[in-house]
């Protein structure tokens, strides 16, 4: 996408939240709406993902400063699964640049399944946008290090920083993906016959199980979206993770890609961006203002949480976070005559 604009700098205007009471009462107002909800099933092609409680529900946003609010089971350890595709993303954003991931990886919506072969075929062999499994495994491919090893223990330790913890490796989860991920396996196969990888396609499928493997919490994935909320900086920690230019990649690619085939309805609906994972994890991502986790093992159709999408289309509305979502000015009016008029009267994040 040829726009011009090298050496113009990005500004950035994200405004506040909401004040702490109201933010808190949202939360626990999300929580409690949605706790009887039902429909959805557990994942359950993988056998470690089938044993996940359906009754677990939790529900977690960490402003940037640092303030947690939170309601439910926040501290239910669940398998990251795709959730880990975003910051993979944001870390590689910043090993090899912006214009070289957006060129190897690509940033479309592919309109197929997250592990779609035909995807793949129907682009030449190019990977289209990193939120599926064939661009999250070439961007994985992308990181850096000598051997698998060394790779991994750069990206675990890389996403222990956005958690602002260490964060363990489900053995029994797993072992139980790597019994069952010769799809993926065929996936990178695929993209190497096609010359794009780099590196050992088997080594790279099991550094990206590894990855999907990993114990989080929903305040955890609140944690890392406030990261990515604050270009890059952990609120817990104050600890730099990623750069800001990272950051506004990562977001612009969660917000088409991060819900599969329902990205479109979820920003439309929604309108922030997010990733979800069939574990029932979402990560939501609110620029400049806070990160939202939630979790709740129940699926719909697409591999996406049932109760975390209605806890977080209720916190969007509540809360003013739709990014897209516009009202008139207090009062009305005309500007004419005022141009240099920079902020109105409006109070829809009071």
């Amino acid at each position: 996408m040829d726009i011009d604009v090298e050496g113009v700098e990005q500004r950035v205007f994200t405004g506040v939240l909401p004040a702490w009471d109201r933010v808190e009462e949202a939360v626990q107002d999300a929580h409690r709406r949605e706790s009887s909800a039902t429909g959805g099933t557990v994942a359950d092609y993988i056998p470690a993902l089938a044993e996940a409680d359906p009754g677990l529900f939790g529900v977690c946003v960490v402003e940037t400063d640092g303030q947690v609010h939170a309601a439910g089971d926040v501290e239910a350890e669940f398998s990251i699964q795709s959730v880990s595709k975003v910051l993979t993303y944001a870390l590689a954003s910043d090993a090899v640049g912006h214009d070289v991931i957006a060129e190897r990886i690509g940033v479309n919506s592919t309109g197929q399944s997250f592990d779609s072969v035909m995807a793949i075929e129907l682009n030449g062999g190019h990977t289209m946008n990193p939120m599926v499994n064939a661009g999250a495994i070439a961007t994985t491919a992308l990181l850096p290090g000598g051997n698998a090893d060394e790779r991994w223990e750069i990206l675990h330790d890389a996403l222990s920083r956005f958690a602002g913890r260490r964060l363990e490796l489900d053995e029994d989860v797993y072992r139980s993906e790597t019994e069952h991920n010769q799809r993926n396996m065929a996936i990178a196969r695929l993209l190497e016959s096609y010359g794009r990888l780099d590196v050992d396609p088997l080594e790279i499928v099991d550094v990206y199980t590894k990855q999907c493997s990993l114990r989080v919490t929903a305040r955890d994935l609140a944690v890392m979206g406030a990261t990515l909320a604050d270009g890059g900086v952990n609120p817990v920690t104050d600890q730099h993770v990623v750069s800001p230019e990272a950051c506004t990649a990562t977001l612009a690619v969660m917000a088409t890609s991060g819900l599969y085939e329902r990205s479109g309805e979820w920003l439309f609906e929604i309108g922030i961006p997010g990733k979800s994972g069939v574990s029932g994890g979402i990560l939501a991502v609110v620029p400049g203002k806070a990160g939202i986790g939630v979790y709740s093992p129940p699926l719909d159709d697409a591999g996406n949480s049932v109760r975390g999408q209605r806890a977080l289309a209720y916190l969007s509305r509540v809360l003013g976070l739709n990014l897209f979502a516009s009202a008139p000015r207090a009062g009305g009016g005309s500007r004419e005559g005022d141009p240099d008029a920079a902020v109105d009267s409006r109070t829809t994040n009071d």
